[in-house]
């Protein structure tokens, strides 16, 4: 016989036939001695609920039944069959993917102009991606209330006139004797390229002047001159580069990061060379900018551009191999050539063929 802690492990399928009916017989007794005290069960739960709906196909249910009604039964298997026809009816459209979603907000945050026939046009022609204009309303973002109308950021437009923009500026250097002199700069605002430059001890509203008839020459399709409010560009100035098809801009008084752009050129100068090198002249100083000229223009990345180049590779005889995209090593029929700018104070690297 088995002891007390070892009663009810066996299960109702490893029971005889008639030891399950006694069991039904008991329980069923007792039940009818809930109900004859009249005592109200508690409100039955939803897991008593999927339970009893899923137990009523099993056996005669009705007769089973005892604190709920056969009603009440079928309602809950109406509620549980209810989602899930609702799922499968549903009617609209299916919703797009999430990657085309953010392809959507993203094409209407890059083109604040386009409207949603241009965004479904340019998704059917381009991508292949049929999605109706209406749908593309539907995920695009809407615009904040009491902003102005982002037809066109200010970057944007910046970046559509910086091709005919170019400005220029002054900076001082010592030598080691400890004289003063003047180096005049000339950068172009789309490229980046350091256009022209140019050292004296004596600056003057003459010699300004020619060293802007060099660095604009001949078909040139710059247009606009920026300069700060030095006393060097006096009015005779500003009229004779008018007279180069040049229209002045004159930055506000105190305001360097109006011509910005120069003046970072200008902090690259000193960081990048004069802080490390000390010109013992002159001439040793022009030398020492064409070094550097050379290396700003065709050997030192630029973030503005991507990053990129203004120039490409001066020092390069050849056309340098395209690189390798890898994340890890270099193309195993190349090699990693340096070159050696300004004595050593920068360094360029370049792809080229490995010898045998």
């Amino acid at each position: 016989m088995k002891s007390p802690e070892c009663r009810g492990i066996d299960g109702p399928l490893l029971r005889p036939r008639r030891a399950l009916a006694a069991e039904a017989l008991v329980l069923r007794r007792q039940l009818a001695l809930f109900q004859e005290r009249g005592i109200k069960p508690r409100r039955v739960d939803s897991a008593t609920r999927i339970s009893l709906a899923l137990l009523s196909r099993l056996c005669g249910w009705r007769a089973c039944l005892r604190i709920v009604r056969p009603e009440t039964v079928i309602r809950w298997h109406r509620a549980g069959w209810r989602p899930f026809w609702r799922h499968k009816t549903r009617s609209g459209r299916p919703r797009i993917s999430s990657e085309l979603r953010q392809l959507i907000r993203r094409m209407a945050k890059e083109n604040p102009i386009w409207g949603q026939e241009r965004i479904a046009n340019e998704l059917l022609l381009k991508l292949g991606l049929r999605v109706s204009p209406r749908t593309v309303r539907k995920y695009t973002p809407k615009p904040v209330p009491g902003r102005p109308r982002a037809d066109q950021r200010c970057a944007t437009f910046l970046r559509n006139h910086t091709k005919a923009v170019i400005a220029c500026d002054f900076l001082v250097a010592v030598t080691a004797s400890f004289r003063l002199v003047y180096v005049f700069v000339v950068i172009h605002h789309s490229t980046r390229r350091l256009l022209h430059f140019n050292v004296t001890r004596h600056p003057t509203a003459a010699w300004t002047l020619q060293q802007l008839r060099e660095t604009i020459g001949f078909g040139a399709t710059y247009r606009y001159l920026l300069h700060d409010r030095d006393s060097i560009f006096s009015a005779y100035l500003d009229d004779a580069i008018e007279a180069l098809a040049l229209r002045v801009l004159t930055s506000p008084p105190r305001s360097p990061k109006a011509n910005a752009i120069c003046e970072r050129l200008i902090g690259s100068i000193r960081r990048e060379c004069l802080d490390w090198l000390i010109p013992l002249s002159e001439g040793h100083l022009r030398e020492i900018l064409k070094c550097w000229a050379a290396h700003y223009n065709g050997g030192r990345p630029h973030m503005f551009l991507g990053p990129g180049l203004p120039d490409a590779p001066s020092f390069a005889a050849t056309p340098s191999p395209r690189p390798p995209i890898s994340r890890r090593r270099v193309g195993v029929p190349l090699r990693v050539n340096v070159t050696s700018v300004l004595g050593g104070l920068h360094h360029e690297y370049a792809l080229q063929p490995a010898t045998a």
